[in-house]
């Protein structure tokens, strides 16, 4: 049997998921399944499948992640690189990341396309985090510990800079988001919620918009693998174990902005201001006792310090590129006001000139 096309999930039929489940080296053939959308992503859809199988044993169900059936959505995706880039990953990265992710059967994209499909583990009972309740320390803990694996697992490796699918990299092609989309894009937010913003929220983003291309001269220190979407809907937290998810925009850069767009993102300003000294520390620890050297706690501080302006830059950038819901822009605002009060507590702003 031939190995599975790229097909869009109510194209799939219970011969192309045998077809899929034997090109990972699985015996069986799949009889029968039922379909079900599952998560809460904005810019791919994933479907949870339940198997029957006439021949041999596989998994009872598994989740695939499709492009996004909302055109702006999935116009987004293509023009930002996530469906190859994510593909990508899951095929060259995932297995020396160190950090737990979804065990992936099959994944293939067609660039020119933007057509991908993943089909992965089902992590149930796991449950999915929510980006508006935020997590508790314990789970901040345990994100903390994994950031730690991730970052360390390809600390300053610079063969990352050959990879044009590895966003950040010397290798990468100019980033689609120009400095004049940027403030396009925040005159529109301002527009579309402006009853919902604190006036500081927007004195920052006039100044960031305005100051974007400062923003990538801003990081000189060690690079590393990072997930920059780093957030509880992107994550399972299992009894267990917290799996990351949702490999879109990872890339070659600073890993102390995964820690302080978690961070910002998951506590509340006044719990992540009374625990943040300690969570750093634990970062700082993990990251030695994966081999890290020479990264001291002043040089995370200063990372941490500005790493709040990603948060900002994908609430608003966002908000605007991809199908409107409620939830979405209830979790928009969310992430603008945890990543403005990130960058008024740590003075980010001055590194702007």
């Amino acid at each position: 049997m031939s190995g599975p096309d790229i097909r869009r999930p109510e194209a799939i039929d219970a011969a192309w998921l045998s077809r899929a489940l034997q090109s990972s080296g699985l015996d069986a053939e799949v009889a029968d399944f039922t379909a079900a959308p599952v998560g809460s992503g904005q810019i791919g859809d994933s479907i949870r499948f339940k198997l029957t199988y006439a021949r041999g044993a596989g998994p009872a169900t598994m989740v695939g992640k499709f492009p996004s059936a909302d055109p702006d959505s999935f116009n987004t995706g293509v023009m930002l690189g996530n469906y190859t880039r994510e593909v990508m990953f899951y095929r060259h990265l995932a297995g020396g990341a160190r950090i737990r992710t979804p065990h992936c059967l099959f994944a293939d994209v067609e660039p020119a396309t933007g057509e991908f499909v993943l089909l992965m583990e089902d992590l149930a009972p796991a449950q999915q985090g929510d980006q508006l309740r935020g997590v508790s320390l314990d789970e901040a803990e345990r994100v903390i510990d994994e950031a730690a694996k991730l970052h360390a697992s390809h600390w300053e490796d610079e063969t990352l800079d050959d990879l044009p699918w590895v966003s950040g990299s010397r290798a990468a092609p100019a980033s689609a988001a120009s400095p004049e989309l940027v403030q396009g894009l925040w005159a529109a937010f301002v527009d579309r919620y402006n009853d919902r913003l604190q006036p500081k929220w927007i004195d920052i983003g006039a100044r960031l918009s305005t100051r974007y291309p400062v923003l990538g001269e801003l990081h000189r220190g060690p690079r590393c693998l990072t997930h920059n979407d780093f957030r509880p809907d992107n994550m399972m937290f299992g009894p267990e174990a917290v799996t990351t998810l949702d490999w879109q925009s990872f890339a070659f850069g600073s890993g102390a902005q995964d820690v302080a767009y978690f961070l910002a993102g998951g506590l509340s300003p006044e719990l992540r201001r009374q625990h943040e000294p300690r969570l750093l520390d634990r970062y700082l620890a993990g990251l030695r006792a994966h081999g890290v050297e020479g990264y001291s706690s002043a040089d995370l501080v200063r990372d941490y310090g500005r790493g709040g302006f990603l948060l900002f830059l994908t609430a608003f950038f966002a908000a605007m590129v991809v199908k409107r819901t409620e939830r979405g822009d209830a979790m928009f605002i969310q992430m603008l006001g945890g990543a403005s009060q990130h960058i008024l507590d740590h003075d980010a702003l001055a590194a702007l000139g």
